[in-house]
């Protein structure tokens, strides 16, 4: 689908120009606050219609534009009324300043608006994850796990998917699904896998970073809002006793759908390439030279005009599990282009040993396996290779033993944090980035990348604070005590189990559409006032509902946004938003089974032991 993008600029200007129009419409005869709900609707809905259409908006352009034109439309209706004006009669322009200072320049002024805390917490949380991963740990681990499963993929991608699972309780789901898909991928081609499979389990790589990763608040932007919203209801204990179970269970669906796809692949172990052998060492590498970290297929992208017509049947190769030097020998690429390829991919200190080796390697791969041995045994390239790589080894787990001494000022941070409320939660983060960029500070490029990659992820959340500020606004206006008092006659009327059964439902399908942070904030300031132990079952339902339709579709989450652009990317380029949709149902309705046990058996817990 060709894709026409509406310029930013005009599109803020017709907003700024609308926003004058409504605040002078207004200042007379101020509107309803159901035009505000309107138009907060209306911004959340155009993020997925014009995300996912023909015609595309800048999400920030987008947020940012409307959210001038809701605080047009908000403000002849508070204004008059306000406590600022009562005050800047009585008080003069002391009012105003106090007015400034409680709002802008205090954390619990800005926490009121847009949940400050937690887009700081997130802000370091992004940058310090940035930092562990140019330390390429996911890459170490999974090899190691690869090993002593003797090749077998199945039990590694499922010890992988628990490891990432668990660590997206605490780390940001964003960064980790990032290097997680990079890392599955690379075994899957290995294994010469099927690119089905391989497209799907990208897709489910979701589904572990958000569901399965519900267990704990901080890994997940809309958990931490749902927190905020509903503090001191929702803490610690909360998440261990209702929503571990849920990220269990989607767990174990997840291994059983995997299943079905892996449990006959295998990597030959024997045969491996020597950049596989090292994979860690090779990315950690390539961002010590280079500054950028790819994987073979987006290094072919890179290269993909001067290879011209070969480049479809080296990405081919390359999908078959094919070394990436043996690929570009197999289509007779010229020499000069390989030392290039291979300089770009690696080092170019290293180009020529390797192109070397592949030479050897294609010459000698008809021979008997000892034979082979025996010619790789006298492969001075590959000696070279090794001891080039063995160097970057001992700079690259030094790096590693700083960033994992990083996590206990991080988790001191937490604990202080879960101990006192007083102490900012974003503390945590920032003391833990402090710590871990300790690790790439002598290297400047693996430096700036980690700076570049963190502030690339978290421009994923920029759109949330004029959003964040809409539904504030929103509140103020009423708006959710009219929800919340639907809500309180839908229990009387349906019950706790039905009622929560339903914001199941409701927070998954608005997911599947709207982006998951905003579908957290606006639910869980509807719950706000219920009975702590019915809040509780609302919380988790809503929060399995918003995690699960997060993953539905191709823009529900920012996981799905990235794993969506990286299968149209490197895997499959006419990958449709309705085959994700399709192949993810299977799986969403499961989790809608094991919900409904979960729900139901709360309730009954609920009405039972009180």
């Amino acid at each position: 689908m060709n894709t026409i993008q509406i310029p930013s600029k005009i599109f803020m200007s017709l907003c700024f120009l609308i926003s004058a129009l409504l605040l002078w419409l207004g200042w007379g005869s101020p509107f309803g606050p159901e035009v505000v709900a309107l138009e907060v609707f209306v911004t959340i809905i155009s993020l997925f219609v014009f995300g996912s259409t023909k015609y595309r908006i800048d999400k920030n352009a987008l947020t940012y534009g409307m959210g001038s034109v809701i605080l047009a439309t908000f403000w002849p209706q508070w204004w008059p009324q306000s406590s600022l004006k009562s005050n800047l009669s009585s008080q003069g322009g002391s009012a105003l300043w106090d007015f400034i200072q409680h709002h802008l320049l205090t954390l619990h002024g800005l926490n009121e608006l847009f949940h400050a805390d937690t887009m700081l917490f997130i802000l370091g949380l992004t940058f310090f994850v940035a930092v562990i991963v140019q330390t390429r740990l996911l890459e170490s681990i999974s090899f190691v796990i690869l090993k002593k499963n003797k090749g077998l993929i199945l039990p590694t991608i499922a010890l992988i998917t628990g490891i990432v699972s668990i660590a997206s309780g605490i780390l940001d789901g964003v960064s980790m699904i990032g290097i997680m898909i990079r890392v599955l991928v690379m075994l899957l081609f290995l294994a010469r896998t099927d690119k089905e499979n391989i497209v799907y389990i990208v897709m489910v790589s979701t589904i572990v970073t958000t569901v399965c990763g519900m267990w704990m608040a901080y890994g997940e932007p809309p958990n931490l809002i749902m927190k905020s919203n509903l503090h001191p209801h929702l803490n610690d204990a909360f998440f261990l006793r209702y929503c571990l179970p849920v990220a269990v269970g989607a767990y174990i669906l997840v291994y059983f759908n995997i299943r079905k796809r892996l449990k006959n692949e295998k990597v030959d172990l024997k045969n491996m390439d020597i950049l596989d052998v090292y994979t860690a060492d090779v990315r950690f590498l390539q961002a010590l030279r280079h500054g950028e970290v790819l994987i073979a297929t987006e290094c072919a992208d890179f290269f993909k005009e001067k290879l011209g017509e070969a480049y479809s049947r080296v990405e081919a190769h390359l999908h078959a599990g094919i070394p990436f030097g043996t690929a570009l020998l197999r289509e007779d690429v010229p020499e000069v282009l390989r030392h290039e390829i291979l300089g770009h991919f690696v080092s170019e200190e290293l180009a020529e040993a390797l192109d070397d080796h592949y030479v050897l390697m294609e010459l000698h791969k008809n021979e008997s396996f000892e034979e082979h041995e025996k010619n790789r045994a006298l492969d001075a390239a590959e000696i070279n290779i090794r001891k080039a790589l063995e160097e970057t080894q001992i700079k690259r787990k030094k790096a590693q033993k700083i960033g994992a001494l990083a996590f206990l000022p991080f988790l001191a941070g937490l604990v202080s944090h879960a101990i006192n409320h007083d102490i900012p939660l974003f503390v945590s983060s920032f003391a833990g980035f402090s710590a871990a960029i300790l690790g790439v500070l002598p290297y400047e490029k693996l430096k700036k990348l980690s700076f570049k990659e963190g502030k690339h992820e978290y421009q994923e959340y920029l759109f949330l604070f004029p959003l964040f500020l809409s539904i504030t606004l929103l509140q103020k206006t009423g708006f959710f005590a009219q929800l919340s008092t639907l809500l309180h006659a839908g229990i009387e009327s349906l019950g706790h189990a039905h009622m929560a059964y339903l914001q199941f439902v409701g927070a998954t399908f608005l997911s599947a559409v709207l982006d998951n942070n905003v579908v957290a904030d606006f639910a869980g300031r509807a719950i706000y006032g219920l009975e702590i132990t019915v809040i509780h079952l609302f919380a988790m339902a809503q929060i399995a509902g918003y995690a699960a339709g997060g993953c539905w579709t191709h823009i529900g989450s920012a996981q799905s946004v990235v794993s969506y652009a990286f299968i149209t990317r490197e895997v499959d380029p006419h990958y449709t938003p309705f085959q994700w949709i399709k192949a993810m149902t299977p799986l969403i309705l499961e989790i809608f089974i094991l919900m409904t046990v979960v729900v139901y058996g709360e309730a009954l817990l609920l009405k039972y032991l009180g």
